[in-house]
């Protein structure tokens, strides 16, 4: 069952994803070489439980972190480590807060200094498919017109679409209805209503689309060990149109980066 949010539920849920937006720009500031991911994940934690919020993430399905960070090759649920952040790096941030009873849910794949043309080029790439999937996020559409246009975008630029993880609906839960595939027909799934919320994330891969799950029960590689990209926005639908609950700005402000890319979508409500 697809729970469509009012007004203030649609506030509330605001709030929650962009503390997690506030989160993920907090540790942009810190991600460099030689700091560990565990690291990252205890200043996430505290950062979170600061600003009187639970990680989503700890201890959800017996998860034991309160981020997934997922390095390289590794597509999502990364265990944080000891090991260090390497320069060339790419490391998915993977992060969740919940707030007013709300959950939010948002993730960022950052640089780690000088990276490799080809893999800066998934990044990008990725990211853009983002928001491809977001603008057809439209009262009357349907999910299948999301999942098309990521699909659509990154295939057509020779990179593999992760098929066995998809994104979600959001709200009081972390995953609700609907399923939100990165792939799929257009004008196929369920129509696209005013309070719709859900959680969009491309998962693309610079190889094969194929992946391996792994014996903890939650690290996800690419098959053929090369890199992933993984982006993710909190969207609601209000007024017929998409509207972003999380937001970069925070990532792009540590990072320095200059963008009107959420220009489109955002609404003060």
């Amino acid at each position: 069952m697809i729970h469509l949010k009012n007004i203030d539920e649609l506030r509330l849920m605001k709030e929650s994803a962009r503390l997690v937006s506030r989160t993920l720009g907090m540790i942009a500031k810190e991600i460099k070489p030689g700091i560990t991911t565990l690291h990252l994940d205890k200043l996430a934690h505290d950062f979170i439980k600061d600003h009187g919020a639970e990680p989503a993430f700890l201890g959800y399905g017996g998860f034991p972190y309160s981020l997934c960070i997922s390095p390289n090759d590794q597509v999502v649920h990364g265990f944080p480590s000891k090991e260090e952040i390497k320069e060339g790096d790419v490391l998915s941030v993977d992060c969740g807060a919940i707030l007013n009873g709300f959950v939010g849910d948002h993730a960022y794949t950052f640089e780690i200094g000088e990276v490799d043309p080809e893999t800066k080029k998934l990044l990008k790439v990725a990211k853009e498919s983002l928001y491809k999937g977001i603008e057809q996020c439209v009262r009357g559409k349907r999910i299948g017109d999301i999942s098309y246009a990521i699909q659509n975008h990154c295939e057509k630029q020779g990179y593999g679409v992760v098929k066995e993880l998809v994104g979600h609906g959001v709200g009081r839960k972390m995953h609700e209805d609907p399923q939100v595939p990165n792939y799929g027909r257009q004008g196929s799934g369920k129509v696209i209503k005013d309070g719709l919320t859900i959680a969009i994330e491309p998962m693309i891969n610079l190889g094969t689309e194929k992946v391996k799950f792994h014996s903890d029960g939650w690290t996800v590689t690419t098959l053929d060990n090369k890199p992933s990209a993984h982006f993710e926005h909190d969207v609601a639908v209000i007024n017929g149109k998409p509207v972003l609950l999380s937001t970069f700005e925070y990532v792009y402000e540590a990072l320095g980066i200059v963008s009107d890319e959420e220009k489109a979508f955002q609404l003060d409500f």
